[in-house]
């Protein structure tokens, strides 16, 4: 960031002296502190991109390794802490989120014409309490209201704001954002392609706005339902309102977006990552249309049958030969809880001669790396779904929080749309991708919704909502991990979606580094407020030491 305030000063400084000579000096003779003609619109860019392309980093270091195997989606390892490479995000907030969203704001408010400038600025609190609320899920305290102080105001040891005044922080920020957006002033400034979410389309950053404030109103839920009530019931009032369709959701798609490297092989970083058998079960007899689309078929495909009976060969007992979709199959959760299954993820079974068959599924390479294997498809980034808002509304109308507001449907109403909205959203990822895809995708849905382990008819219906969340976190890990400790689901004694057993203790948050001499006071005194033991990155303290949010969740796989 500091580079490019340079660049731009010496670049201004170089127009100004090489049309001296054409001028009068009084043109010249300006506040040399000041550069009015600074296109703050392009700091905005700087803010953004950076919110993409850490998904990579995310994925690798955490995303597959522990996120998504703690909600056991994914397998194929013993669960370890890496001690490097995870908490990408706070770093990255800090160095290229923040700071250009603060300078920009800044910079606006020494402009002549700054109420030109409005609706911008109020649009630059959005992107940065999402992304400051990913921080938080992970690290709970962290500086903000003090925070990109010291180039300006000479605080270089900012307070740590505990989770809960975050909370407040952000959704006052957010509250007072969507106020300015809705005034709808004219002669407004707009971002245009400087905005590379929304194109300048000030309706939908309000309806983000809105749709985050149920993202925190989820976090409060074990705290303070009551406020949770609140936050929901805000959100339904407001004449905006949250996204309305998968024509709203935040979705970047750059065809030179390579999160995996542009050959893709990223994807296998640390090893290949495997179907957990459980969600592979629930996904087969629900009639899912996510499953081909989530994993990858194995190698039962095609005339094998013909080849075992040649070589008088038999299928472990595991696998079920009259399984119609014999060509999925999920490993254990624990890589050596079940030796007899987990021999498969590395060793193909002998089908006799030269014929070997890789048994369990992969995660489907191609729909999160379009470019592995020489493919030549697009990411398309969702990063914030519609069947997100409308599974965490049918969670909140399930719970109750919806007496007294017109909740504009049922549960199940707006549960069938988001269950529909997730799979039409996976699939035309899968179409970029050049992955699995469907043509009748909505007939498809149909079917799931129609299942019993689906529909909503009065049984285990929340959990059926917190299931689909689940499902439709596959591509947010950071959701997904946030969903399976608020809610201690997936569920031990499921008869659904059952939580296996592990013999690994799983961490529920990261740590923050002692900052040194110049703030050491203050994180300290973060660390001892939450009850954290410093600089104790023991996996049983990540997982005993919790975060306020998590402080009165459920174990994992004790939800009730």
């Amino acid at each position: 960031m500091k580079r490019k305030y340079i660049y731009i000063i010496i670049t201004a400084l170089t127009t100004l002296f090489t049309s001296s000579c054409t001028k009068d000096f009084e043109t010249v003779n300006v506040n040399p502190n000041v550069v009015t003609d600074v296109d703050v619109r392009l700091l905005f860019t700087s803010s953004l991109v950076p919110m993409q392309t850490s998904r990579g980093g995310e994925y690798w270091n955490e995303g597959f390794t522990h996120f998504l195997s703690a909600c056991q989606l994914v397998t194929g390892q013993s669960y370890a802490v890496a001690t490097t490479g995870v908490n990408s995000r706070y770093n990255l907030f800090y160095s290229s989120v923040l700071p250009n969203l603060v300078e920009m704001r800044r910079l606006i408010a020494l402009k002549a014409d700054k109420e030109k400038y409005e609706q911008i600025n109020a649009i630059t609190y959005i992107p940065q309490v999402m992304m400051a609320l990913k921080v938080s899920d992970m690290n709970g305290s962290m500086p903000y209201t003090e925070a990109n102080k010291g180039r300006d105001e000479a605080k270089y040891s900012p307070k740590y704001d505990n989770q809960e005044t975050l909370y407040t922080v952000w959704l006052k920020e957010l509250t007072d954002a969507i106020a300015i957006l809705q005034k709808n002033s004219s002669n407004q400034v707009s971002f245009s392609n400087n905005d590379v979410f929304f194109r300048g389309d000030v309706t939908k950053w309000i309806k983000l706005a809105n749709s985050l404030k149920l993202r925190i109103a989820a976090r409060y839920q074990n705290h303070d339902a009551t406020k949770a009530t609140q936050i929901f019931k805000e959100v339904m009032a407001d004449a905006t309102g949250p996204f309305s369709s998968n024509a709203d959701q935040l979705v970047h798609t750059n065809p030179a977006y390579y999160p995996f490297g542009v050959d893709g092989y990223n994807i296998d970083i640390y090893s290949r990552h495997f179907a957990v058998g459980t969600a592979v079960e629930f996904l087969k007899s629900s009639s899912d249309p996510r499953l081909g689309i989530y994993y990858d078929k194995n190698s039962l495909q095609g005339s094998y049958k013909d080849t075992l009976v040649k070589y008088s060969k038999t299928l472990p007992s595991w696998i079920k030969t009259n399984d119609a979709n014999i060509m999925y199959q999920g490993g254990p959760a624990d890589f050596q809880s079940n030796p007899a299954v987990s021999t498969y993820f590395v060793n193909p079974f002998n089908g006799g001669g030269a014929n070997r068959y890789q048994l369990i599924s992969t995660v489907n390479r191609k729909f999160f790396a379009p470019t592995v294997d020489r493919g030549s498809g697009t990411v398309v980034d969702v990063m914030f779904s519609y069947a997100e808002v409308c599974l965490q509304i049918a969670e909140f109308i399930q719970k109750g929080y919806g007496s007294g507001v017109n909740t504009k449907g049922t549960a199940a109403e707006w549960y069938n749309k988001g269950v529909r909205a997730s799979a039409n959203s996976m699939n035309d990822i899968a179409i970029a991708a050049g992955s699995t895809s469907y043509t009748n995708i909505n007939a498809l849905v149909d079917a799931h919704l129609a299942n019993p382990k689906v529909k909503l008819d009065g049984t285990n219906d929340l959990e059926k909502i917190y299931i689909q969340e689940l499902l439709n976190f596959y591509r947010e890990p950071n959701e997904a991990f946030t969903l399976a400790r608020r809610t201690g689901y997936p569920k031990t004694s499921s008869t659904l979606l059952a939580r296996e057993p592990i013999s690994d203790v799983l961490p529920r948050r990261w740590w923050t580094l002692d900052p040194g001499q110049v703030n050491r006071t203050n994180w300290t005194a973060a660390m001892t407020e939450q009850g954290f033991t410093p600089n104790d990155f023991t996996v049983s303290k990540l997982n005993s030491e919790r975060i306020w949010f998590d402080k009165k969740s459920p174990d994992y796989g004790k939800g009730n």
